[in-house]
């Protein structure tokens, strides 16, 4: 099992509206693929106009076949397109999870998947 963490930046003024987008138009989308959505947070303090995304995949491949399949979606693409502007960095990190900590990760992905069937 692996967690992604996503973190995006947003040019001043701009977070509500991707907000808005995200929401509307990209994350019913997403979770077709991705239906393990384990956070989805707004920085409140520190480096503002931020945002982390959490998704949980059983394996590297997992992760791969998923985002391949999302980015052949016409729809992802041209969501992509709207919101690709309005922001100022992208990183991308993958954790493992400590071994004390797998078996509450796999409860949370399990969830995860009834929630997004």
């Amino acid at each position: 099992m692996i967690v992604e963490q996503r973190l995006y930046t947003f040019h001043p003024g701009k977070l509500q509206e991707f907000l808005r987008i995200y929401e509307a138009e990209a994350m019913a989308v997403q979770l077709e693929y991705l239906p393990h959505m384990l956070g989805y947070y707004v920085t409140e303090v520190g480096l503002l106009n931020q945002v982390t995304a959490l998704w949980g995949y059983a394996s590297m491949q997992d992760r791969m076949d998923r985002r391949e399949a999302l980015f052949a979606d016409a729809r992802w693409i041209a969501y992509l397109d709207k919101v690709r502007p309005l922001m100022s960095a992208q990183e991308c990190r993958l954790l493992r999870p400590a071994a004390f900590f797998k078996q509450r990760l796999a409860a949370q992905l399990a969830l995860a998947s009834k929630e997004n069937p």
